[in-house]
């Protein structure tokens, strides 16, 4: 790991000082993926600004028909919280099944949105609820947050500060998950709402993405038949060791399939 300067700020705005005056500082969350780049030197800074000592950016609460949790709330504080658990159980059951004891107990809801792992499961419940991410500066519609391989609508120096989930959905999100990593090979967040029918996939593509054809067939019929019999092309779909392609395709209707029998029993 190559040196850098290290800063653990007490608030938002002292956080958003120390990233400036250095060409290259970076927000540092719960480290489940900086920290190991840095350590394989994949990666480097000159200066990490600490979230951890920010106590603003933590914590959940259900407000106006939100579920509004804070960037550097723990994936296991997701998880056991009673509230989200009975507003949005598809959203604690996601948190619950990221990595392991010790990447939920250290991973963050900001950290993971952030970073946008293409394979990530935060990434689809932002957009299979239509979430709304705050940050220092703005908020941004989950639909337009993120812009592809690891990139998203976020300025330099913007810091994300929390995500809104909308209340009233039936939902559930159901992966395919790698055995060692528990990243998704394929990853499909499902939900039904007075606004209509949502569908988000991981681990497919290069970044999380709505699939309309099953959102159309789901609109029209919202069972699991009607999911597995959409037959999705396999343009722009990952390809690799874990699997093809046109496995993947196939892949998406089956835990499309699965994620609308889990909503339905709920």
């Amino acid at each position: 790991m190559y040196t850098f300067d290290y800063q653990r700020p007490a608030s938002t705005a002292a956080a958003a000082a120390a990233l400036q005056g250095s060409g290259d500082a970076r927000y540092l969350a719960g480290g489940q993926s900086l920290v190991q780049a840095m350590k394989l030197r994949l990666s480097s800074s000159e200066r990490l600004v600490d979230l951890g000592g920010v106590p603003d950016l933590k914590g959940i609460r259900v407000d106006g028909g939100n579920v509004l949790i804070g960037a550097m709330t723990t994936h296991a504080a997701v998880a056991n919280s009673a509230e989200v658990r009975r507003a949005l159980p598809a959203l604690a059951e996601l948190a619950g099944g990221i990595g392991d004891p010790m990447v939920r107990n250290m991973g963050t809801l900001g950290g993971s949105v952030a970073n946008a792992d293409p394979a990530a499961c935060y990434p689809a419940a932002v957009l299979g609820l239509g979430a709304t991410v705050h940050t220092n500066q703005r908020t941004i519609a989950g639909d337009s947050f993120f812009t592809g391989l690891f990139e998203t609508a976020l300025k330099p120096g913007e810091l994300v500060t929390a995500v809104s989930f909308p209340l009233g959905a039936r939902a559930a999100y159901v992966k395919h998950k790698q055995p060692a990593s528990r990243f998704a090979l394929v990853g499909v967040f499902v939900s039904q709402s007075a606004g209509g029918v949502r569908v988000a996939v991981t681990g497919a593509k290069s970044s999380v993405f709505r699939a309309k054809a099953l959102e159309d067939a789901l609109t029209r019929s919202f069972t699991p038949e009607a999911a597995k019999a959409v037959k999705l092309g396999t343009e722009g779909i990952n390809s690799d060791l874990h699997g093809s392609a046109a496995y993947r395709a196939a892949m998406i209707s089956v835990m499309a399939s699965r994620a609308v029998a889990a909503a339905l029993a709920r």
